[in-house]
């Protein structure tokens, strides 16, 4: 039965037309009767509502802000309402402030991006030149890190890579920051910057209404007027990934690395070519020149039809020359969402291509292809994902994909236009993998010489979000192919170590504890496997059987 609490908050509300009215002249019955249809909406749309939050979370907060309205001005209205439909926790449901054409909040003259060492100053209008390329360490009355916690939960995520790239937009609009607390007065916010060594703080006053736009809804580029980025003193030329980034797709051959760099942004069509034809055009290329490396760049990407992948995957699978470790590389990054995620399971479940870069904005099994929820009177969209894509093991529940090869971009990077992602795919031919160490290691130096250098592998900062459990646990196994349990045990008992969290980790000890003829050893740990999967039946089967 519908909780009362719910049914208080709920009428029956069509879709209707296109509200017309200004959120700033709505009444608070208005903005309740938005906050009902909100609430029955996305629940009558959303695959799964409650799959990271209670329905009494939902219902509770939903309550809060039902209550609080006349005491919100309209900004706060909708900065709530924004908190509350994001809860769902999945990057294609709730509300897109940064976006939608209903919600006109302003923006300061200044963007940021938020890097590995920081909140920076990207761009800014010419008067405060002063403050680009600076570290931003104060907005108003809270720490940088303080701010970037309070808008985190204003951005419809999978994961906190979407903070990444939406943050920093949030941070420059006054009525967000307002909302928050963060400061007292919209028209005027101080920012602290640390640049050279110095302090500064800069007063800024809101410019104009601000909506991210391109295909990619992306914030590094420059907005109307006279503006300086802090790549302006650069004396390399442009990257390859900030050449052409609202291009939907492009390739160019690198001949000094004989490598071809293709670059989507947007899986879709153009009107003068569709992907498919532009993917056939570039392995064309790829096999009459006979292109030793192939490098996809989709660390920009936002999605797009995740259909139009396929015959990508083909190429790359038909040009067997190419889709080898070491000559497939595909960049990723904290922008990689929805169909380009699915692009990335395919291409993991049937390529050999090494992941570059950062981990990706999406679960790797997903809620996608969300149902646009128009609320009745503010005209604000809302969005809930009708839809669960799992292209992966239903088993696996990786929050993203995190590459192989783990690569962030400082600061000092985008000021001197200097990509070291790129850098590292170059460098990676001299890295060999944990599979190939751990081979050679016990080819030469038998099984301690394989757990040194599985030690070595670890602690190497550059391997630091490399997912080594599948290949301690192939290692474990062909070790009891071997008749060596106990070296099994060392080895499963290591991947136990660094995923604790892992029923199969757990699942795959016992059995080397059974093989072994170590019982209660193996009885704990088939029991640890499915406190953390109960839907473990080997588990169950096996303790039975133990048990017996």
């Amino acid at each position: 039965m519908r909780s009362l609490l719910l049914f208080s908050l709920v009428s029956v509300v069509s879709l209707g037309a296109p509200a017309t009215a200004s959120a700033q002249d709505l009444t608070t019955e208005q903005w309740r009767e938005d906050l009902r249809h909100l609430a029955t909406e996305m629940e009558r749309w959303h695959k799964d509502l409650f799959h990271t939050m209670t329905r009494e979370e939902f219902e509770s907060g939903m309550a809060r802000l039902h209550e609080r309205v006349p005491l919100l001005e309209p900004h706060e209205v909708i900065v709530e309402m924004a908190r509350v439909a994001n809860a769902v926790g999945d990057g294609h449901s709730g509300i897109r402030i940064w976006s939608d054409p209903r919600i006109e909040f302003r923006a300061y003259p200044v963007k940021l991006h938020l890097l590995a060492d920081g909140l920076f100053v990207q761009a800014a209008e010419r008067s405060y030149a002063h403050a680009v390329g600076g570290r931003v360490v104060r907005i108003g009355e809270k720490t940088a890190a303080e701010a970037i916690a309070a808008v985190a939960p204003l951005i419809p995520k999978d994961n906190d890579q979407d903070i990444k790239t939406f943050a920093p937009s949030l941070l420059v609009m006054p009525e967000i920051l307002h909302a928050l607390g963060i400061i007292e007065n919209m028209d005027r916010a101080s920012y602290a910057v640390v640049r050279d060594g110095e302090e500064i703080t800069i007063e800024l006053e809101p410019g104009s209404v601000f909506h991210l736009e391109g295909h990619s809804q992306l914030d590094l580029r420059s907005r109307e007027g006279d503006w300086v980025d802090a790549r302006d003193g650069a004396e390399a030329p442009t990257p390859l990934w900030l050449k052409d980034p609202e291009n939907e797709f492009w390739f160019e051959y690198l001949d000094d690395s004989d490598t071809a760099y293709i670059q989507i942004n947007h899986f879709a069509n153009k009107e003068s070519e569709t992907l498919e034809a532009f993917s056939d055009r570039v392995f064309d290329f790829i096999e009459s020149e006979h292109v030793a490396n192939v490098v996809f760049d989709i660390r920009r990407s936002r999605g797009g039809n995740n259909y139009l992948t396929r015959p990508i995957i083909r190429n790359v699978i038909q040009a067997q020359e190419i889709d080898q470790p070491g000559k497939l590389f595909v960049i990723i990054g904290h922008r990689t969402f929805s169909a380009a995620q699915s692009f990335v399971n395919r291409l993991e479940n049937w390529t050999n291509a090494v992941f570059v870069g950062e981990a990706t904005a999406q679960n790797v099994n997903m809620f996608g292809d969300n149902r646009r929820i128009q609320l009745p009177n503010s005209g604000i969209t809302v969005r809930a994902s009708y839809l669960w894509w799992q292209d992966m093991d239903p088993r696996d529940t990786r929050s993203s994909t995190v590459p192989e090869v783990v690569v962030e971009l400082t600061s000092e990077d985008y000021q001197n236009n200097r990509d070291p992602v790129m850098d590292a795919i170059h460098e990676y031919a001299l890295r060999p993998s944990l599979a190939d160490l751990l081979e050679e290691a016990f080819g030469a130096g038998g099984f301690e010489a394989a757990v040194a250098a599985y030690h070595e592998f670890k602690d190497d900062p550059a391997n630091a979000d490399v997912d080594t459990e599948d290949v301690m646990n192939q290692a474990g196994y062909a070790l009891m192919d071997m008749q060596l349990h106990a070296e099994a045990i060392v080895i499963f008992e290591l991947n136990v170590e660094a995923y604790p969290a892992s029923s199969n980790a757990y699942d795959s000890l016992a059995e080397a504890y059974m093989e072994q003829g170590e019982t209660e050893l193996a009885i704990e740990n088939y029991e640890r496997s499915l406190e953390l999967n109960p839907a473990n039946t080997n588990a169950v089967t096996k303790l039975k059987e133990l048990r017996e």
